[in-house]
């Protein structure tokens, strides 16, 4: 199943919109305060805006004002929503993670939503249960539209690293626990600087932007502030400015054409002109980002350190696209080479080795991490014969260390190794060590070659590649 991002992403493409079409029944604008009442003011809105939609919101708290009836209404409008249109819950959930777990059962297993608000205040335990669900979305508040906002979302933090403002350290602690795509920041309209800050720290994530109206957002501004350089990245909501006009398919039409007017201008301005070195960067490498396959933040690794970036390409499995596009790289690299078999190593590179096998038509063999201790005890899966000439397949190369022990298995049985194949080269030794024992090492793409495109795509900022580069140099 898409997360909520991919299918947001496909939304906004086919609809040609980032609208986020509010649906708050105020209690002074529906004709009855009955479930009734509620069903009949929200349905001929998304009659009227589907086609223009990107996102639904049911506002949760004039539903919830009705008690049961109004949750019952609630299930009533939903059914009413198109299954191609995300919906966004907007409940601002925030407490202590026994409740949010219960809070987060309500909203996917029960109202079937695809994406939620969040009140981040309490912390990560309180998050987490919410992120559990895999497919679905979060926008976490972080610098909000109304008037009292800077009560608490200025104040300056002192975090060992300097002083922030409080809605940057969310928008940090955000980006740190955002390791599987999920998560997207409200920013309101009126909060210019912060929308700037913000994006320019973290060029792909979404925000959701309230405000432009009656709250005294401009939609120029704003949109200039916070689209991603591909006039994306941005979720608008919209809720009194369709529901009262005389006619809201032609208010939502208007909207979004004088919306589009302006992302089309910034695309223009904005949008680089890139030549990648390879069709394989803009092929791969945009889509690992997407994937999650590659992140940008804060994580703790292995060994303890902390590290601005993390590559999990065991995620590719998941994005069968992707995959596929990366084993026929990979395949047009080992046509170049002489060999008899290819030998995946556990475990990231055996469904990446399984399927090059079949695209090559070359036969697979594997080291085992241990030795079976039963049946044929081998240390080394399929079929093989002394002799013959076999190129390693892994996912990843940084110092090369790690690729010695399935060598070794490999030549103890009799097999000779000269070319080791990965997908991204770090850069960090492992090519110089490999030579040493007299492996060539080949990738698909080098790492700094990737860091450059990402960030003159402006896809990640410069300050994150530099922090990466600085990583490397003293890691």
């Amino acid at each position: 199943m898409k997360s909520f991002f991919q299918r947001l992403e496909d939304r906004v493409d086919a609809a040609d919109s980032i609208l986020c079409i509010g649906l708050d029944p105020h209690p002074n604008e529906i004709s009855e305060l009955t479930l009734k009442g509620l069903v009949e003011f929200c349905k001929p809105i998304i009659h009227a805006t589907s086609k223009y939609a990107a996102v639904y919101k049911p506002n949760m708290a004039f539903f919830e004002s009705l008690g049961a009836e109004g949750w019952l209404a609630l299930q009533d409008v939903l059914a009413l929503i198109p299954d191609e249109i995300p919906v966004l819950l907007d409940a601002k959930r925030g407490d202590i993670a026994s409740t949010a777990k219960a809070y987060a059962a309500a909203a996917f297993e029960h109202l079937g939503v695809d994406a939620m608000t969040l009140n981040p205040l309490l912390g990560q335990d309180s998050i987490q249960p919410f992120l559990q669900y895999d497919e679905k979305g979060f926008f976490l508040l972080c610098k909000t539209s109304n008037p009292g906002a800077d009560d608490f979302q200025n104040l300056a933090i002192s975090n060992g690293k300097g002083t922030q403002k409080l809605y940057e350290v969310i928008a940090e602690k955000a980006k740190g626990w955002n390791t599987h795509s999920q998560i997207g920041l409200v920013i309101g309209a009126t909060q210019i600087e912060a929308l700037k800050k913000i994006r320019q720290n973290d060029p792909q994530i979404w925000l959701l932007v309230p405000g432009v109206g009656a709250q005294g957002g401009d939609l120029e501004s704003a949109l200039n502030s916070g689209l991603r350089a591909d006039g994306k990245g941005i979720l608008l909501p919209v809720s009194r400015a369709i529901s009262q006009a005389e006619d809201p398919e032609k208010a939502a039409s208007a909207l979004c054409q004088e919306i589009n007017e302006i992302r089309e201008k910034f695309i223009a301005v904005s949008a680089p002109i890139v030549e990648p070195k390879n069709d394989l960067l803009s092929l791969i490498g945009d889509q690992l980002l997407s994937s999650g396959c590659v992140k940008f933040g804060d994580f703790t690794l292995k060994s303890g350190l902390q590290s601005p970036i993390y590559i999990d390409l065991r995620r590719l499995i998941s994005y069968p696209a992707l995959m596929n596009q990366v084993c026929e790289a990979f395949t047009e690299k080992l046509k170049t080479l002489q060999f008899d078999r290819i030998a995946g190593l556990p475990y990231a590179a055996l469904p990446l080795a399984t399927l090059i096998g079949q695209k090559g038509n070359w036969p697979m063999i594997y080291p085992r991490k241990e030795v079976k201790a039963y049946g044929t005890k081998a240390s080394l899966e399929g079929v093989y014969k002394a002799g013959e000439k076999i190129a390693i397949i892994d996912d990843l190369a940084t110092t090369g260390e790690s690729k010695f022990e399935a060598i070794d298995k490999l030549v103890e049985a009799g097999l000779k190794v000269q070319d080791v194949v990965v997908l991204i080269d770090r850069q960090s030794g492992a090519a110089q060590t490999l030579a040493t024992r007299g492996y060539q090492l080949h990738a698909v793409l080098q790492f700094n070659d990737l860091l450059h495109y990402w960030r003159d795509t402006h896809q990640v900022s410069e300050n994150q590649i530099q922090a990466v580069f600085q990583f490397l140099e003293t890691h």
